[in-house]
């Protein structure tokens, strides 16, 4: 398997000092990849599994962005930063010895399923297209509107107080920073961010990630055998229909091929369904429309992977039905 034709993720241990943006940089110039991108950011001083998309994976990023994501981290009770880690100016301090453990586990709960939370200055997000943490570098701080996120699990692992050791799952989108500064928040005595780790983004682990080191030193052969998702099995989660070689052509010409229905969602949006071959080879993203028998739908192709493509008469052939019996 050769990087120049590899299309999938890549499962990479960013190492804390790093911006996720350098990582990716070093893994197109490793991997002689024509594109690149990643799957979530990680801030500099963090650590953990970074997903970059190589080569026409990238047009799929946004089938993966909502994730479930699973951190482990450190935070230290008794105070607050600008950035809300300890990597920031200190705002405030305060007494927090009077904690103890039964009372932070009891905060932490109301802190768990949806919960609404305002973005730190110190994210990406972009507010009247300028990325917050840009404006927090200039030392402008603006309001913020919060947004839903989820946390699915809290487990505490460890108390040496005033530090204390956790594990989180939550939502895409949802800031671990914010989570400890908001549980200072409700114990009155503030909290910041100590360590944060990365180990998981839905079903891929930290485990079969390789370091920058093993990026720089090993075979790309052996990198993307190792820690390389090709992009049909990346794409597994997603629903799937599959098309004879005549919806084939037609599929990479951008037309709509009447299909049998099966089980793949109505009209659920352009990357919500994964159109393959009979074999399993992905061809292209997109989505089923009705069509007038209830048993057939129309395959309409959103994002058609480069070696799908085709051109010329084959744009000209006539609509494929295929039989909802087979």
């Amino acid at each position: 398997m050769s990087a120049e034709v590899f299309s999938g993720l890549v499962r990479l241990d960013k190492p804390p000092g790093m911006t996720s943006h350098d990582v990716v940089l070093e893994a197109r110039r490793r991997l002689a990849s024509p594109g690149a991108g990643h799957l979530g950011t990680l801030d500099p001083p963090a650590s953990g599994l970074l997903l970059v998309a190589l080569g026409a994976a990238t047009r799929a990023i946004p089938v993966w962005t909502a994730l479930d994501k699973i951190y482990e981290a450190r935070l230290r009770f008794g105070v607050t930063t600008t950035t809300q880690d300890l990597a920031g100016q200190i705002v405030t301090t305060a007494d927090a010895s009077a904690l103890d453990e039964p009372t932070v586990r009891q905060a932490a709960l109301g802190l768990l399923g949806k919960i609404q939370q305002v973005p730190p200055m110190v994210s990406a997000i972009k507010v009247r297209g300028t990325r917050l943490h840009q404006l927090a570098r200039r030392g402008v701080e603006i309001e913020r509107a919060p947004r839903e996120v989820e946390v699915h699990s809290w487990e505490w692992r460890s108390f040496e107080l005033p530090e204390a050791a956790f594990r989180v799952r939550c939502s895409s989108g949802t800031y671990v920073r914010t989570l400890a500064h908001d549980l200072g928040a409700a114990l009155g005595c503030g909290a910041a961010l100590a360590t944060l780790r990365r180990t998981h983004i839905g079903p891929w682990r930290v485990e079969d990630a390789v370091s920058l080191d093993q990026l720089a030193a090993e075979p790309t052969e052996r990198i993307l055998s190792r820690a390389g998702v090709p992009l049909d099995d990346a794409l597994a989660s997603l629903p799937s229909i599959t098309v004879d070689d005549a919806a084939a052509a037609l599929i990479g010409s951008g037309r709509r091929p009447v299909i049998a229905r099966g089980l793949a969602p109505l009209a659920a949006g352009p990357r919500s369904v994964a159109i393959r071959t009979l074999g399993g080879r992905v061809l292209a993203l997109g989505e089923l429309l009705e069509h007038a028998d209830p048993r057939l739908a129309f395959a309409c192709p959103r994002v058609v992977f480069p070696w799908a493509v085709r051109t010329g008469a084959g744009a000209e052939a006539p609509a494929a039905a295929v039989s909802p019996g087979e």
